[in-house]
């Protein structure tokens, strides 16, 4: 895995997505799966009460979804982000079935 699961983590993937066009929202509310992505207005809506590892975790599953435009992105955001795709798309790399629940 090329990358730690703490809050320095957490932070560049939260630039990231701003880098790309996206609010990050924290809030309370029923989100079966943890968080709630509004297309049309860019906004990700991710459930305060998770832990650092589950909020990457999640984000890692949000930026599966997007269409990112890597030359919108900071180098050190490219940087992440191609981190985030080398892990999702190999076999040891850190996948939905391998997620750590809160």
């Amino acid at each position: 895995m090329g990358f730690k699961y703490n809050s320095h983590t957490l932070s560049a993937i939260e630039k990231l997505l701003q880098e790309a066009g996206y609010q990050v929202r924290y809030e309370k509310g029923n989100f079966q799966s943890g968080y709630c992505v509004i297309e049309e207005r860019k906004v990700v809506v991710m459930n305060k009460f998770l832990n650092t590892e589950s909020r990457i975790n999640v984000f890692i599953d949000i930026l599966q979804g997007l269409t990112i435009v890597e030359t919108d992105l900071s180098p050190a955001s490219q940087k992440y982000y191609r981190l985030i795709q080398a892990a999702v798309s190999t076999p040891s790399g850190h996948s939905s079935e391998t997620k750590v629940e809160s």
